[in-house]
């Protein structure tokens, strides 16, 4: 047969291999390649008229459910290579049988949204050659063969090494997550944007995190404590928005199905919440300074006492008590019954749409952007450095989403946040231009870090000026003098259509 089960892997390529690899599987995401709707067929449809169906739409395989739309869990797969043995063991009784009696069970599946390595990891580790594809709420929304895969030139070369979907403990997911450097080392080698790669390290945050949740939860079903209800872990801000790079601590969030604060279940997802922070913590991934963890209680809630806490940011008139609230609107969940993360956001976004005075009260509270510029565009420096994050980065990303909270744009990353407000006609220059500042800071910062790890300086947003060439110093002023009339353009554009 031809599936066995649905996982999420990680792969993380060695360096020395990464420096020869096609990066296509890098840029590139399974809904760039699937085919789509996929082909759900009634389990009783006979293997003649599935054979007659796959040459009639040129696929190899169809996907057995009872209704649409379908979820992995419940589907079943016949290919072509399922039709070719059935008939070679059986003859031409074998068109009469359902294909209900061939298929495989449950579909293997990767996410729309995931990148074309992760669908490559998925086939080698399992060897299989079709697979499933997911939309936002699990469904089954297209499929993916390996023949689907064939642009992707050099897929031999690609170490796939899924180390965090089989990690055991949180040593395993050290030695999994200490690649990552060498990954974004060799992709921005082979030309790959920063802006590409903080995507990549992004996805593999989220497996990390979903990784560490996993043990949690088994640690405490082998103390006698399963989960008291549905329930979904969540990573906010730039891992959320996939923007990740390589100086990054812990942002997350537990969303469960009820319980009142202080209740038994709450307590279950507070000790759940420490149990991954301890385990992230363990694999590289450090606490959040700012505590936000699904182990403190402002970061952990039913979905009745999430939208009482929403409605209380709406109301507040006090940019000190909204502190970290911005990052809540890049929710994404990664474990558990995503649906509810995924409502959860939808929620928030309705919430607050027309207001305009909690947009504003969100980016008071990110505070303001650090200078960087002298007269005459000299920098401001500290040790040869600036701390491009504080200095441009962190105003851009506030001002994106921000934007996006009071316009209703439910797009997750940075550059397609403005996008969205530029196509409805205002600002749409300065908006451009603030993208490829966006751009720019990611991409030095990136640079920086992979420098300074390969000499045994651990990552930080700091970029060292002297380092730059001209070409590099000239977009570095031109990305901070955007940035210089940030206020002003977001002020403007909340009040604009």
């Amino acid at each position: 047969m031809d599936h066995l089960a649905s996982t999420t892997p990680l792969i993380t390529p060695d360096a020395t291999v990464l420096r020869r690899i096609d990066a296509y599987p890098y840029r590139h995401r399974v809904r760039d390649v699937m085919k789509s709707p996929a082909k759900v067929v009634r389990p009783d449809l006979s293997l003649g008229e599935a054979s007659a169906l796959m040459t009639r739409e040129q696929i190899s395989s169809v996907f057995v459910a009872r209704q649409t739309p379908a979820i992995p869990q419940e589907t079943g797969i016949v290919t072509e290579r399922d039709l070719l043995r059935a008939v070679a063991s059986r003859g031409a009784d074998a068109l009469a049988v359902p294909v209900d009696a061939l298929a495989s069970r449950p579909l293997v599946a990767v996410a729309a949204d995931a990148f074309i390595y992760r669908a490559i990891a998925r086939m080698s580790r399992l060897k299989v050659r079709h697979l499933g594809v997911m939309d936002d709420h699990g469904k089954i929304c297209g499929a993916l063969s390996a023949r689907d895969l064939l642009r992707v030139r050099a897929q031999e070369t690609i170490a796939v090494d899924d180390e965090i979907e089989q990690a055991d403990d949180a040593a395993d997911l050290a030695r999994a997550w200490a690649r990552m450097p060498d990954v974004a080392s060799a992709l921005v080698r082979e030309g790959v944007t920063a802006r590409d790669v903080a995507a990549v390290i992004s996805h593999e945050i989220a497996a990390l995190t979903g990784g560490a949740a996993r043990m949690a939860e088994r640690r405490m079903r082998a103390e006698g404590r399963p989960p008291p209800c549905a329930f979904a872990l969540a990573v906010l801000g730039s891992a959320g928005r996939g923007e990740s790079l390589l100086a990054l601590d812990q942002d997350n969030a537990v969303i469960f199905a009820g319980g009142e604060p202080g209740s038994d279940a709450d307590l279950w997802f507070e000790r759940f919440g420490s149990l991954t922070a301890d385990i992230l913590n363990e694999a590289g991934v450090p606490y959040c300074k700012g505590g936000v963890m699904a182990k403190n209680a402002p970061w952990r809630g039913s979905i009745v006492t999430w939208r009482s806490r929403i409605a209380d940011w709406i109301r507040h008139s006090s940019a000190r008590d909204l502190l970290s609230v911005d990052i809540f609107f890049d929710l994404l969940g990664v474990y558990g019954d995503l649906a509810l993360a995924h409502e959860l956001r939808e929620h928030a976004f309705a919430a607050a749409r027309g207001q305009i005075g909690f947009a504003k009260l969100l980016a008071e509270a990110a505070g303001p952007v650090e200078p960087a510029l002298r007269f005459f565009g000299r920098f401001r420096t500290k040790q040869g450095r600036i701390d491009l994050k504080k200095a441009g980065l962190f105003g851009i990303v506030t001002s994106a989403r921000v934007l996006a909270i009071c316009h209703q744009i439910v797009e997750r990353s940075t550059p397609a946040r403005l996008a969205a407000v530029a196509q409805r006609g205002a600002g749409k220059v300065d908006l451009d231009a603030l993208i490829d500042a966006h751009a720019t800071f990611l991409d030095l910062i990136l640079s920086q870090q992979i420098e300074d790890i390969a000499h045994g300086v651990p990552a930080t947003n700091a970029v060292a000026v002297g380092r730059l060439d001209d070409k590099s110093r000239t977009r570095l002023r031109q990305a901070l003098e955007q940035v210089q009339a940030l206020d002003d353009l977001t002020r403007d554009l909340l009040f604009s259509a």
